[in-house]
């Protein structure tokens, strides 16, 4: 029996000596000291021991299992140190190295562009003001001349919300953001001089030049003595400030229901300077925003004396706007978060 006891301590250490990480340490223990392990099979042998050979080999077991039982403690100790230095070492950062770039964020580029424009208007003497995206019908269409049934409504494709408030008006989202001008003239008086920048919905179809939603900056300016003159002087200003000095405008006659006379803005083509490219398809002039004098009927509806005040207004996609700026196709890439286009125009 010594010497089962004599071949399980050699066997027991040798193999301890190459446990070398905890799943073979937890082997080892299991092996040789579990329940089913072989110096416990040699402890349940001692009852077919004489009485004098059980005691001297029982002492000599518990002496094995104490030592065999330190063993282990002693490697687990051991081969954790092991691993701590390996993770040190492998883990170590090597400071002459040069360190990982970290990608900046930034404003998007729509962003970017309304903060340009307001901050011109604002350099003119324009006050930035806001109105609620979700807007009354009578903001959006009664009051600026657009009836439920004028033929003008085609041209707003509007989302409406399944809302009444005060069980009378119901509620949308507003399709431009005119609805402010509206607003401001109901607390303030003449001289006025407003930029309202924000976001406008409308229910139509996507496709190059169109998206369900836009930013826009409406322009309004009520004052004694302004013309189209001055309307056209405010808009050659700020698209000089957007798109160079050397920027020209016209004014195209076209229909608002808000102002009269109405007018398209065109600019001449920056790429080509007016001589006619593959931007501006060959005319020479692109096409910017609308724009008028705001119609007298509305300001009497305000409670302003219409032979007194006149007032111009526009209103500008800044999408649109940032597409000529930058050269974009297609309306929709702007959000669509597709980095390598965004991280290009920052």
């Amino acid at each position: 029996m010594s010497e089962t006891l004599n071949d399980v301590r050699g066997e027991a250490l040798g193999a301890l000596g190459g446990a070398g990480d905890a799943r073979a340490l937890e082997a080892w223990r299991v092996a040789f000291l579990g329940r089913k392990g072989r110096l416990t099979s040699v402890l349940r042998g001692l009852g077919t021991l004489p009485v004098e050979e059980r005691k001297q080999v029982g002492a000599a077991a518990n002496a094995l299992k104490e030592e065999l039982e330190a063993a282990y403690e002693a490697r687990v100790e051991e081969v954790r140190r092991a691993q701590l230095a390996a993770t040190i070492t492998q883990g170590r950062v090597d400071v002459t190295l040069p360190g990982r770039p970290q990608r900046r964020g930034g404003l998007h580029p729509v962003t970017q562009l309304m903060r340009q424009i307001t901050d011109a208007f604002r350099s003119m003497g324009f006050s930035i003001v806001e109105g609620p995206e979700a807007e009354l019908e009578y903001y959006n269409f009664d009051a600026l001349r657009i009836p439920g049934d004028h033929p003008a409504r085609d041209m707003w494709d509007t989302l409406w919300v399944d809302e009444r408030v005060g069980g009378a008006r119901p509620l949308l989202l507003r399709t431009h953001t005119s609805p402010a001008q509206i607003r401001y003239m109901e607390r303030y008086k003449p001289p006025i001089r407003i930029a309202v920048p924000g976001k406008a919905y409308r229910y139509e179809a996507t496709d190059t030049t169109h998206e369900w939603q836009m930013t826009q900056i409406e322009v309004l300016a009520v004052d004694e003595g302004l013309t189209m003159a001055h309307l056209k002087g405010t808009l050659l200003e700020l698209f000089r400030r957007l798109f160079g000095p050397e920027r020209r405008i016209r004014l195209v006659c076209v229909y608002f229901p808000f102002v009269e006379p109405g007018a398209q803005v065109l600019m001449d083509c920056w790429v080509c300077s007016g001589a006619g490219c593959h931007t501006c398809h060959r005319t020479g002039w692109i096409e910017m925003l609308g724009a008028g004098m705001v119609h007298p009927e509305i300001l009497e509806n305000m409670g302003i004396d219409s032979s007194r005040y006149t007032g111009f207004a526009a209103g500008m996609g800044v999408e649109r706007l940032a597409m000529q700026m930058y050269g974009v196709e297609d309306i929709r890439w702007w959000y669509q978060n597709d980095l390598r286009l965004l991280g290009q125009l920052r």
